[in-house]
């Protein structure tokens, strides 16, 4: 039990910081050989396999001409309600 449960936090947490660093990336003109950069590619190309398929079942909702990802925001959601039943 104590195993998954630090395992579920982790990836909570890892999700949060994903979502901060992809503002920041984005909007912030991060440059590529930046150490921020390398830690969002990182952790980027560990939670696309999760969110892919999220994706496909959930696209992004259209708010005018920009497009909201919510995937990430049901992945933090799942993630709680398995620490909730779990922890």
């Amino acid at each position: 039990m104590g195993l998954l449960c630090t395992v579920l936090v982790l990836a909570y947490w890892v999700v949060i910081i994903w979502v901060v660093l992809s503002w920041v990336v984005d909007y912030g003109r991060v440059p590529w050989g930046h150490p921020v950069h390398k830690v969002y590619e990182a952790i980027n190309r560990g939670l696309q396999p999760v969110l892919q398929p999220l994706r496909r079942v959930l696209p992004p909702v259209r708010i005018g001409r920009t497009a909201l990802d919510l995937s990430p925001f049901v992945l933090f959601l799942g993630l709680r309600v398995l620490q909730g039943f779990v922890c």
